[in-house]
């Protein structure tokens, strides 16, 4: 039998204490989603400070050597049911600040129920367990030296908290610059303290008053077709006077107060003094109306309730098991957890992440919250086991009916927003653009592996051709999804539509209710024909004719991927450059057939333009052509070498980053692509990064001990204007080209250096094709006026079946809105 004394002191020089920086893990596992609430509780690893469940404790104590645990175990304490006492808690804390972990906002954690925490210190390998009072017992030294650890773990923020929450507030306002210079007129009414109503349309809710001139307007429409009729923002645009205050929140302690120039709400320091101008004292005044932020808090609670989706009034039949586990909402984060559904019910990301698991798991760096393989492996395993998807043990109501417990990933969440100025808050965010930052992901760290996004990647062939010379070009560019516009002028319903904006606007100046919104209905056929039609080109450039002409540009597909990701380019803006949604109906069909738009290249009658460049110099006085810096360096930063932007700069007359990436693409494959720029009579640049330094030595010298020659590390550090993060990036994306010029240079003679070259495989992405037709597999949905608002849900057709996806709540879908969706996915069918 193991004495505690003796295990004790084995231990103690590995035992720490979390020191300022350091990330304590209790809140979940490194490898799975076990918590504190899960059977086995969670060990914390006492000089790490990592948190493990019972399944990779031990693995973590095989590859570390470390011994010593904090056990942390919780388990709900029972509810009391006393329903005659009128003296206990409320369910739930109502809110009272948009915010999320400060006093009176949003909390994220669960505080509904209530835990005895049962803490222990255990021992590897023998699973020593030793409580808190059998310390009593050990000389002081040793009792303090642990008993001070385990109180500091205990009182540290967990690292979850620390990245998720952070005190995000919505309510943090800047005090606005009209605040100190606001103009007010002469000759004002005087406003009564109640008995307001729109002076446009007699709303009496919802109402503004602009404190330049008095007048009392309701506020803007909300994407639910509740608040005001946006009279008080029409009369800003028609005046100018920038400050509003909201009638019915005016206390002594403020007020609402909205700038349209900021466009913005703001805090006014001289409120009290520019109400008292209409004869409002702000002492007397009573709270009547809901603020702007009890208004979106209650939208923030509301979101998730099923009346949300186009599916609610519906008895869905809630689904668990392997593929069908839920994920929590961590704070607007619906966006997340709709693409993540999607891309772990591909198969390809299952192979790679799932399958592949405890391989991952045993190659994880000594901090596995850190590494990106790890945690993706850990959320596509949670989402497809089944271990997670059971009924929650918090069901207060009917409407909680099928929701689950799920997983949090949060992890997940800060590792893949890490940096992001989007990505790491707690906004709500564009899921297309998440889409493509996780593919972007998962490109950088599979860069010597196999690589899943193989299934969406393909090619876009587009010709342009010169109207005068009639000859053509032809360039191919990569892409992992597929912009389909939106052709209003499409509309099958025309006549419907009409109506009802002439019924709209009629109720508008009758000050009546709007109709029942009519949406336009799209056919998506109309849409891909938008995408195909060609584009004419006024200023282009012809190499042909050495001027410019006008041209005409088509797309079309170079190649069919396995699974085609399509979004509905359903958000523009207005004339007034206020963000908008196209409110259409769009019925994506179930089955797809692309291979009408797939390209056929350079056609025997046609001729090609020259690839020459347009004069950026003149010919009397050669000197170096005057590049776009900026178009430059943004090509750097992607990784390609320095010499080769600056000749896709030149070769495309400074005509943009997209031109210039579309030279990039198609001249990989040069001999020359890395080589200088080298003009008839101008001398070639100096090879040294865009507006940079010669490589530092330091960075010279830790790529050269990762086992990379000096000359490759120079040449690396040369075209990532001397970043060494982004270099060592570069060399393993290059690490093909460069295993082939090391063999040319050892090669003796013309003939064999020519003969490594033709056996190099195409430089660039791999691009799978195959025949283009396909079949709807999932969707996702969003609800709301912007990206940036609202909410988001899934739709994924499973063993034949559509099935709803809405954060925790995963569902069997009846009605599923194909004719709703914002970013379709299908899949290809196999002849």
């Amino acid at each position: 039998m193991v004495d505690v004394k003796d295990a004790l002191l084995s231990v103690l020089p590995t035992i720490r204490l979390p020191r300022a920086g350091d990330r304590v893990h209790k809140d979940e596992c490194a490898f799975s989603f076990h918590t504190p609430e899960s059977d086995g509780g969670l060990f914390i690893c006492m000089n790490t400070f990592l948190g493990f469940g019972r399944p990779y404790v031990e693995k973590h104590f095989k590859k570390t050597g470390q011994r010593a645990y904090l056990h942390l175990k919780r388990t709900p304490k029972p509810k009391s049911d006393d329903s005659s006492s009128n003296t206990g808690d409320p369910p739930r804390k109502k809110p009272t600040r948009l915010a999320i972990g400060v006093e009176g906002g949003f909390d994220m954690c669960d505080e509904q129920c209530e835990y005895e925490e049962e803490v222990k210190l255990v021992i590897l390998p023998e699973f020593l367990e030793i409580q808190r009072d059998e310390l009593s017992g050990l000389q002081e030294m040793v009792r303090d030296r642990v008993s001070s650890a385990i109180d500091a773990i205990l009182a540290a923020d967990s690292a979850s908290r620390k990245q998720e929450v952070q005190a995000w507030d919505g309510e943090v306002r800047q005090v606005s610059k009209h605040a100190f210079s606001l103009q007010q007129l002469e000759g004002v009414p005087r406003i009564p303290p109640c008995g307001w109503k729109c002076s446009v349309c007699d709303l009496r809710e919802n109402l503004w008053l602009n404190m330049t001139d008095g007048a009392i307007l309701c506020g803007r429409r909300y994407f639910d077709g509740s608040g005001g009729n946006n009279h008080a923002v029409q009369h800003y645009r028609e005046t100018g006077y920038p400050l509003a205050v909201k009638l019915g929140t005016i206390t002594p302690d403020g007020a609402d107060v909205y700038s349209y120039d900021e466009d913005d709400m703001v805090l006014d320091p001289n409120l009290a003094e520019h109400l008292a101008h209409f004869g409002i004292d702000m002492m007397k005044m009573q709270k009547t109306d809901k603020t702007m932020t009890e208004l979106e808090i209650d939208m923030n609670q509301r979101i998730g309730e099923w009346e949300l989706i186009q599916e609610s009034g519906v008895q869905l039949q809630p689904l668990y098991g392997p593929g069908y586990t839920g994920i929590c909402n961590l704070g607007n984060s619906c966006y997340l957890n709709s693409t993540m559904q999607v891309v772990f019910s591909i198969p390809a990301f299952q192979r790679k992440y799932v399958e592949r698991m405890e391989q991952i798991f045993h190659k994880s760096p000594s901090d596995p919250t850190q590494d990106f393989s790890t945690q993706v492996a850990k959320l596509g395993n949670g989402l497809s086991s089944g271990e997670y998807s059971k009924p929650s043990t918090e069901k207060e109501n009917e409407d909680q009916k099928g929701v689950q417990d799920g997983i949090a990933p949060r992890m997940f969440k800060a590792l893949i927003g890490k940096g992001h100025p989007e990505f790491s808050t707690n906004r709500q965010q564009d899921a297309q653009e998440f889409f493509l930052h996780f593919i972007n992901m998962v490109e950088r760290n599979c860069r010597s592996s196999s690589n899943p996004n193989e299934v969406f990647r393909f090619l876009v062939e587009e010709k342009i051709k010169c109207l005068v010379s009639q000859k053509v070009k032809y360039t191919q560019r990569v892409e992992y999804i597929l912009q389909l516009p939106v052709p209003m002028e499409a509309a099958l319903n025309k006549e419907e539509l009409a109506a009802y904006e002439q019924a709209r606007q009629q109720a508008e100046q009758d000050h009546r209710p709007p109709p029942e919104l009519v949406r336009a209905r799209i056919p998506f056929k109309s849409c891909l024909e938008a995408f195909a039609a060609p584009e004419q080109l006024d200023e282009f450039w012809s190499a042909a004719l050495q001027a410019k002409s006008t041209a005409l540009k088509t797309s079309r597909f170079a190649s069919f991927p396995d699974y085609l990701v399509i979004q509905i380019k359903k958000f523009t803006f207005g004339l007034d450059w206020v963000p908008k949604k196209l409110d259409v109906s769009i019925d994506a069909p179930e089955e797809l057939d692309l291979s009408q738009f797939r390209g056929g290249g350079l056609q025997g009658d046609e001729e090609e333009l020259p690839d020459v460049a347009p004069p950026l110099v003149t010919p009397d006085e050669p000197k170096a052509p005057m590049l776009d810096e900026s178009v430059v360096t943004q090509l750097v930063e992607m990784g390609f070498p320095a010499e080769a932007c600056r000749k896709a700069v030149y070769y495309t007359g400074n005509s943009g980053a997209e031109a210039a990436m579309t030279w990039v693409m198609s001249h990989m494959d040069d001999p020359d692509f890395a080589h200088p720029l080298v003009l008839s009579g101008v001398s070639a640049p100096p090879s040294v990064p865009v507006g940079g330094d010669p490589p530092s030595e330091e960075h010279i010298a830790t790529i050269i001990s990762m086992g990379f020659s000096q000359e490759q590390a120079v040449r690396a550090l040369l075209s990532t204007n001397n970043n060494l993060e982004r270099a060592v990036d570069w060399i393993f994306s290059h690490i093909d080209d460069l295993d082939a010029e090391a063999a040319m240079d050892l090669s003796e003679g013309r003939s064999a250096a020519e003969s490594v070259s033709e056996s190099l495989p195409a430089a660039g992405p791999r691009v799978k094709d195959g025949n283009g037709r396909y079949e709807l597999f999932a969707f996702i949905s969003h609800m709301g006026t912007s990206t940036m608002c609202g909410h988001y849900v899934c739709h994924i057709k499973k063993d034949g079946r559509w099935v709803i996806y809405n954060d925790q709540k995963v569902c069997a879908s009846e009605k599923p809105p194909k004719d709703l969706g914002y970013i379709y996915f299908y899949q290809r069918v196999q002849s």
